[in-house]
């Protein structure tokens, strides 16, 4: 386990990120006291697709385009 300052972690956070891919946990460190974390993710933890998100997400009660144009027709803005 690597422990590393915060100055070190924002100039290395690339090469710091490749060894957590590859599996090493990071420790980060402000004025000597341990703040932060890194470790890799759980496999099969991930966040789903965008586009799988979106086609999971259901719409009720009218469009909000609708909803806008008869409250401007009503004077509520």
């Amino acid at each position: 386990m690597l422990e590393v300052n915060v100055k070190d972690a924002r100039s290395q956070l690339s090469a710091l990120l490749n060894r957590v891919e590859k599996g090493e946990e990071i420790i980060i460190k402000r004025r000597g006291k341990k703040v932060a974390r890194m470790v890799p993710p759980e496999p099969g933890h991930q966040l789903p697709r965008l586009k799988d998100f979106r086609a999971s997400l259901k719409v009720r009660g009218k469009p909000m385009s609708e909803t806008v144009i008869n409250a401007r027709n009503e004077g509520r803005y």
